[in-house]
């Protein structure tokens, strides 16, 4: 059960998210809302990040899949690999970017995406070698859209699990699974 009673979704800043989001709010929102301008930077820097960059879709929702899948962030995981699929992934992809899954269907340019967020989810810190090669293959640009979209959802995924929003009750979760 998530740690914060929704907010109220009113006033020029909840407006503004919801335009974003296509008129509605989301349980992520209504927690972040608790601080009006906390969740007007957020939305400005996701809606940027999600919607105003040169980095394929493709590899955005990669690494944002990873990044969930890594830090435990199942409601971010639930959100983004309908939309990885939608980027142009297959089923079989986005199911190996769980951890401990079988990375053959990865392309050598998405495991090279993978093995950045890993490094750079885990230890923060990313050899050289990996960093060159992956800048060398997405210029200047799409390294930094990159390097930005992981370090962004490692902030969404930590909120997310610190206030364990959008996640169900155990008591819930059993029924579902039942």
């Amino acid at each position: 059960m998530a740690r914060v009673v929704p907010a109220t979704g009113t006033g020029e800043v909840a407006d503004r998210v919801r335009a974003r989001r296509g008129g509605h709010l989301t349980p992520l929102d209504e927690a972040l809302l608790h601080s009006e301008p906390f969740a007007d930077g957020w939305n400005t820097l996701l809606g940027a990040v999600r919607s105003n960059m040169d980095l394929p879709g493709e590899l955005r929702e990669l690494a944002i899949c990873r990044v969930a899948d890594l830090n435990g962030a199942e409601y971010e995981w639930r959100a983004h690999a309908p939309l990885a699929l939608r980027e142009g992934m297959s089923a079989e992809q986005v199911a190996a970017l769980r951890e401990g899954a079988d990375a053959t269907p990865l392309t050598p340019r998405q495991l090279m995406v993978r093995d950045y967020t890993d490094a750079m989810t885990r230890t923060v810190s990313v050899d050289d070698e990996l960093s060159d090669r992956l800048h060398s293959e997405l210029g200047t640009q799409q390294f930094v859209e990159l390097t930005g979209t992981i370090a962004a959802y490692n902030m969404v995924s930590r909120f997310l699990v610190a206030l364990h929003v959008g996640q169900q009750r155990q008591t819930e979760e059993s029924e579902v699974t039942a």
